[in-house]
């Protein structure tokens, strides 16, 4: 680029030349022939008149000259002011980029050195390491299945001491290994529960939906509580690798049971977020799991009946002894009639049974002949009430053997309670549910509080809580400022956050904003993902209306995303029923009214919303009793009408929703631990 020099001179004076004075001469005459003496007189003045209008013609011309070389140095001082305050804006305007460029680096580098540290060796991922590595050595004879069992209590037990201990000694091999944790026993019992997922999802390794969220989320609450969690999963081929830390195969093979046979699998183990994760890879039937899909497929019984009954066998195998076997939908529930029918005396006469379900959509309906692939009887359970499908009887329903052959079902529904769920939502499966009502508890979803915290959020420019709601007007300010909108205290800010794989209604979109074009309101429109492949609905909106208070961000902004929901006042979000959607829960967590794209969505469903459901023997979640009582009736325009004539009690109301513990350490945690509790005491 040039470089523009300035200089900054007096414009010079020009002036005219004067003009020589006429010569003064005697005046002439001449006699004509008739006498007239008047000729040359004529002449004269004749000639004088001449001089006369050459002076006036070159006075003319100097002045036009003089005007224009004026016109020209002003026109030429314009241009140079111009340039000169445009040059000035530009150097501002890059002040500031350079500016926000530093903050955006040290927040970078802040949350980069917070994963670093969440990642590293903190105590939790050393605890589940150290006890692969105990699994490990069961595996190769030696250690037995009751030393494994006390040294899995001794770590549980002393996670800290035990923690500096084992990253000192952790690249010794197992023998040395084993005979530090010899020397460090001291018998004390165990505090806290030990559970063990079976299931097919969890993030981040398959990141698919509200299984793989919900195992991640409750697993490291447990763990952040005392607990200790391990999780099992299929090893696929599309697996997600880059979270796990220590990833490695053991080397011992570990057979399971199937279609009359003992097969060989691979056992690979590894720690995400500190929960120790066992992948099992069948050696035999290797194209169970090498599939791009994790489901869909003809096969998919026998996939995951392998699956299970290989769990069930590496846990015998490894001794270990958890309190807890965690269950997860249909393709996991075949565990529990396993569990029982076979296992439970093979040292596990401790442990129960919990099974999670997330819907009755997909129940796994199958011919009987089938269950004798991992080893039960087809007769036995082929029964009204065990696995007998309760409307074709001729099929046997895996998702009822969950159910029946557990000591808890935890229904997890955020919105919907017990009574709806039996009733309008188990598809067919009522009778089953009303038998085993007891069972039932309803636990809802949550978020990951250390993502989602405003009050210590490094994206934000000034964090908040429920108690000091003043970092929040300081966040609605810089994001107007940074998305260019004007800057009022009396607008209201609406952002419009669309998930992944879900497209905007356009046209309920383009109402909603034409109702609100009568108040003060902006709208931001962003999605929530890097991978989010957006429809055109918001761009062709911002062009149809051509109004500066509509705002589109066309690509994903993590930081952007996070000031959003700390200045909007209002979320707008597709529905309340979502349970992959975390944008409600988000928007109450950053003092923001969840209002659903069209309120009558979730109403008119046939399941009507009924408030008298609070009541009925506690039956709803804290957060239902929450949306139902504040925000599930409510439209954005009575939303907007609220905070402009009695903006104290909308505060009050947004303080209240603020105050709840809507992470998975909350309302989620507690339900699953006294779940956890009571079928251990049976």
């Amino acid at each position: 680029m040039g470089t523009l020099f300035f200089f900054h001179s007096p414009i010079p004076h020009f002036s005219l030349p004067s003009m020589p004075k006429p010569i003064a001469l005697p005046p002439l005459s001449c006699l004509r022939n008739n006498g007239d003496v008047n000729s040359l007189h004529e002449q004269k003045s004749e000639g004088n008149k001449n001089v006369d209008m050459s002076q006036s013609m070159c006075d003319d011309d100097q002045n036009v000259k003089q005007d224009n070389i004026w016109q020209l140095f002003k026109e030429a001082q314009q241009n140079i002011l111009y340039l000169n305050k445009q040059r000035l804006g530009a150097i501002e305007k890059l002040d500031k980029t350079n500016r926000e460029k530093q903050s955006l680096l040290s927040k970078i580098k802040k949350l980069e050195a917070e994963k670093q540290a969440g990642a590293g060796k903190d105590n939790l991922s050393t605890c589940s390491e150290l006890l692969l590595r105990i699994d490990a050595m069961v595996l190769s004879s030696m250690i037995s299945a009751g030393e494994a069992s006390e040294l899995r209590s001794l770590v549980m037990n002393h996670k800290v001491s035990l923690a500096d201990v084992f990253n000192i000694i952790s690249h010794k091999k197992d023998p040395e290994l084993l005979g530090e944790l010899r020397r460090f026993s001291d018998g004390h019992k165990k505090n806290g529960f030990h559970i063990v997922h079976i299931c097919t999802e969890m993030t981040p390794l398959v990141p698919r939906g509200s299984v793989a969220s919900y195992v991640t989320g409750i697993s490291r609450a447990l763990q952040r509580k005392g607990h200790l969690v391990e999780v099992i999963l299929p090893k696929y081929a599309s697996l997600n690798l880059d979270e796990v830390q220590g990833l490695h195969e053991v080397n011992v093979e570990v057979t399971s049971y199937f279609n009359g046979q003992l097969h060989g699998n691979r056992i690979w183990t590894g720690v995400v977020f500190g929960i120790g994760v066992t992948l099992i890879e069948p050696k035999y039937y290797s194209s169970f799991f090498s599939h791009e899909m994790i489901y869909g497929y003809p096969d998919d019984f026998e996939r995951f009946s392998y699956f299970c009954r290989a769990s069930l066998d590496y846990i015998v195998k490894c001794g270990k002894q958890p309190d807890v076997l965690h269950l997860h939908n249909w393709e996991t529930a075949i565990v529990g009639p396993l569990f029982w029918d076979t296992f439970v005396k093979q040292g596990l006469e401790g442990t129960r049974i919990l099974f999670t379900c997330h819907g009755f959509n997909s129940q796994g309906i199958e011919q009987p002949d089938k269950l004798a692939l991992c080893g039960l009887d087809p007769l036995r359970l082929h029964r009204p009430d065990r696995l007998q499908d309760n409307t074709n009887t001729q099929l046997v329903n895996i998702l009822k053997g969950g159910v029946v052959y557990s000591n808890r079902v935890v229904i997890m529904s955020s919105i919907y309670p017990k009574h709806v769920i039996v009733h309008n939502l188990s598809h067919e499966l009522e009778p089953t549910l009303n038998v085993h009502r007891d069972k039932l508890v309803i636990a809802p979803y949550g978020l990951d509080k250390s993502t989602w915290d405003p009050s210590t959020d490094y994206f934000l420019p000034e964090n908040f809580n429920a108690e000091n709601m003043n970092g929040k007007a300081f966040c609605k300010a810089a994001l107007l400022q940074k998305l260019g909108l004007s800057e009022h205290s009396s607008t209201i800010l609406v952002g419009c956050i669309f998930s992944e794989g879900r497209d905007l209604d356009r046209k309920r979109v383009k109402e909603v904003i034409l109702n609100a074009k009568q108040y003060d309101v902006q709208f931001i429109f962003m999605g929530t993902s890097e991978r989010l492949i957006m429809n055109q609905a918001p761009e062709s909106l911002q062009t149809e209306f051509k109004d500066d208070n509509l705002k589109f961000v066309p690509t994903y902004d993590e930081a952007l995303l996070h000031l959003v929901f700390a200045g909007s006042d209002i979320i707008l979000c597709q529905s309340f029923l979502d349970p992959t959607d975390e944008i409600p829960l988000i928007a109450l967590r950053y003092g923001a009214a969840p209002i659903a794209l069209a309120p009558d969505a979730s109403s008119n469903r046939s399941i009507p919303f009924d408030r008298s459901f609070i009541n009925q023997d506690h039956e709803a979640t804290k957060y239902s009793e929450l949306i139902n009582s504040s925000f599930v009736n409510m439209s954005i325009s009575l939303a907007i009408d609220e905070i402009r004539t009695n903006p104290a009690m909308w505060k009050r109301k947004i303080m209240q929703a603020m105050a709840h513990d809507l992470s998975w350490d909350g309302e989620c945690y507690d339900v699953h631990v006294e779940a956890y509790s009571a079928i251990k005491n049976m």
